[in-house]
């Protein structure tokens, strides 16, 4: 159905070109958008009268009143103030254009529907390509999913803010998840790679982030070339957000190809983790390091383990790195001066991150 403010849009902007009073009324009577401010929400008798007539048109009390079909059906009443046959013409005009949205908002409900269930599994493999083929929607087309998830203030619709950025009708699919997330099936051009891709997942952000002055996260899957894999875009997409928030957590843009290990120990079960730290840390727990040894480690593998350049970069003295590095090895066995431990403590710390996360999002 079309939106109450579209509607309103629509028949100010005729109004606009032909100085015409109008209104659309609804079935049970009620205007529900009206270029005279004060008769919106008021009621107009004798309609379900009209509404029941054979007329497609009638003349009431200097009012001239036009049904507006959708599948036979009298969907909407517009009226509009006059008697004469160029105020005929506007009302018949204004009906046709009222028409065509139906039409229009309908074929893209059908295909918002068709991209949900596709996204979803829930379309047998020969629906799929059925149903594409009679709403207009080309198969063998390379496209990526982007699952983008915002806080965003009830009186903006990011749906549609998304669906501005791109226009392309046919194209790009946008629709809505639920209140907080949507997804955009994006066609890609043949040259488009990695970087186009992570490119525009950057303008999504930055255009809802500008509008909505919140957080904006935009998670991307791996292209595909059939519209059956669509769904595993998706899920990827899916993937790299939740991954993402764990391991990436400074990041607002996540692409599944580059999750790297964080992929890997997201798919690892609980149990395994836990055998894992339990062997590592030897009855240690994460919590026991002080933020001060956490941030000199996170530092010191940003430096690819160089004690001069992380000793530099935190303000203190080689030797009071050496000290705090002394520190950990007496806690844990691992030298992190030495690679292979260095390794070993760095997966343990991403482990340790998934399985906080992993508890505190059982419930």
């Amino acid at each position: 159905m079309i939106s109450n403010q579209i509607l309103q849009s629509t028949i100010e902007g005729l109004k606009n070109i032909t100085n015409h009073e109008l209104s659309v009324i609804e079935r049970e009577g009620k205007i529900i958008a009206s270029t005279e401010e004060d008769s919106i929400g008021t009621m107009v008798d004798g309609m379900d009268i009209f509404i029941l007539s054979q007329a497609e048109s009638q003349l009431i009390q200097g009012y001239q009143y036009f049904k507006v079909f959708d599948n036979g059906i009298c969907e909407y009443i517009v009226n509009i103030k006059g008697e004469d046959g160029e105020t005929y013409r506007i009302g018949k005009i204004t009906a046709f254009q009222i028409q065509n949205l139906l039409v229009a908002y309908k074929e893209r409900y059908d295909k918002d529907n068709f991209i949900k269930n596709l996204l979803l599994d829930n379309l047998l493999l020969v629906d799929i390509y059925s149903r594409a083929k009679k709403l207009h929607v080309e198969n063998n087309v390379r496209r990526v999913v982007y699952l983008i998830e915002t806080e965003i203030d009830k009186d903006l619709n990011a749906v549609e803010i998304v669906r501005n950025i791109f226009p392309s009708k046919g194209k790009d699919f946008v629709t809505a998840v639920d209140e907080k997330s949507i997804i955009l099936v994006k066609e890609l051009k043949e040259k488009d790679g990695s970087n186009e891709i992570e490119k525009l997942a950057h303008m999504i952000a930055d255009t809802l982030s500008s509008e909505s002055m919140a957080q904006v996260y935009v998670a991307i899957g791996t292209p595909v070339l059939d519209l059956k894999n669509v769904s595993n875009s998706y899920k990827e997409a899916k993937m790299a957000l939740e991954v993402g928030k764990i391991f990436e957590s400074e990041s607002n843009i996540v692409n599944y190809e580059k999750l790297g290990i964080g992929r890997l120990i997201y798919q690892l079960p609980a149990s395994l983790c836990k055998m894992f730290i339990h062997e590592v840390l030897n009855n240690v727990t994460i919590d026991q390091f002080d933020d001060e040894i956490l941030v000199t480690v996170n530092k010191f593998f940003e430096n690819n383990l160089n004690v001069s350049e992380t000793s530099r970069q935190l303000y203190i003295h080689r030797n009071t790195l050496v000290y705090r590095l002394d520190k950990l090895q007496k806690m844990t066995g691992l030298d992190l001066r030495k690679f292979d431990d260095a390794i070993i403590f760095k997966i343990t710390l991403m482990v340790s991150k998934y399985m906080t996360y992993k508890e505190q999002n059982m419930y």
